[in-house]
């Protein structure tokens, strides 16, 4: 441990992988398909990235997909911090930018700078909306919990009495980089509604 200890980089960076396994502890509104049990973010970031490299291909505009995927690797890293803000819940997400923010200047004091700097790029880029990447991450980011809310019937939609129009307004940013998947969404959605 001698030798180690001389890289100071190096052990930041563990040390910082280390704490990032607190992501299998942080829980969000959606449950598993397999499970009556609520997705963590671990979870979710494993499969949302999943769904960048299969969905990809229905994309309309151009794209890169490894950084999609690193920003879907990364994006929900501050709820470690902060906590998961339920998308439909119009009280905290008020404040939600500036707690997560805090969030991820908290988060990346523990890593290199390197590291620090790579993550919040990712992260700023991810919740700025701005680039084709972030646009087409943020879809998919939208569309995987109402995939499981569909086929867990209605899951937190149902739970929360969460409007349709509120589900339409949240899918929206889909159709910015692939109108099939958000054709999908809305189809999904629509159905869900007829049959409840």
């Amino acid at each position: 441990m001698n030798n180690l200890s001389r890289n100071k980089n190096l052990i930041l960076d563990i040390e910082f992988l280390i704490e990032i396994d607190k992501m299998k502890n942080t829980y969000r509104m959606t449950h598993n398909t397999s499970n009556n049990n609520n997705e963590n973010d671990a979870e979710h970031s494993w499969h949302i990235c999943m769904y960048a490299l299969v969905l990809s291909k229905y994309c309309e505009i151009e794209i890169d997909i490894s950084n999609v995927i690193n920003m879907l690797l990364v994006h929900d890293l501050i709820e470690i911090y902060a906590g998961d803000t339920f998308a439909y819940d119009k009280q905290n997400i008020k404040d939600q930018r500036i707690r997560e923010e805090e969030a991820c200047e908290k988060l990346c004091e523990l890593a290199s700078l390197e590291t620090s700097n790579m993550i919040k790029k990712l992260w700023y880029e991810f919740e700025d909306k701005e680039t084709n990447d972030s646009i087409f991450a943020n879809g998919l980011d939208r569309l995987q919990p109402m995939v499981l809310n569909y086929i867990n019937n209605g899951g937190s939609w149902a739970e929360h009495n969460i409007e349709k129009e509120d589900i339409y307004k949240r899918l929206e940013i889909l159709k910015k980089s692939s109108v099939k998947l958000w054709e999908y969404g809305i189809n999904m959605i629509n159905d869900y509604f007829e049959r409840r």
